[in-house]
């Protein structure tokens, strides 16, 4: 049983980096604020606006970066098959 209505198809591609940004995203926006605060309560009220912040131009950036990546890859790794 579905618990919500899926997103049409043609939305894959903004999906897709939307996730991929934001894990990133929180992932190194925590280790920079961690090492720069340390674990203190000053980290838990920074990381969210570095958080935030980040989010917002990694995700235009990797709508950006994406096809070229692509490109990349196809000219290192051979086709299956």
């Amino acid at each position: 049983m579905n618990l919500f209505r899926k997103l049409p198809a043609r939305y894959g591609a903004l999906v897709t980096p939307l996730i991929l940004s934001g894990l990133m995203t929180l992932i190194v926006s925590g280790i920079s604020t961690l090492r720069l605060l340390g674990p203190t309560p000053a980290f838990l009220q920074n990381w969210p606006g570095a958080w935030g912040l980040s989010w917002l131009i990694a995700f235009p950036v990797l709508l950006l970066a994406l096809p070229m990546a692509r490109r990349l890859t196809a000219l290192l790794v051979a086709p299956t098959g």
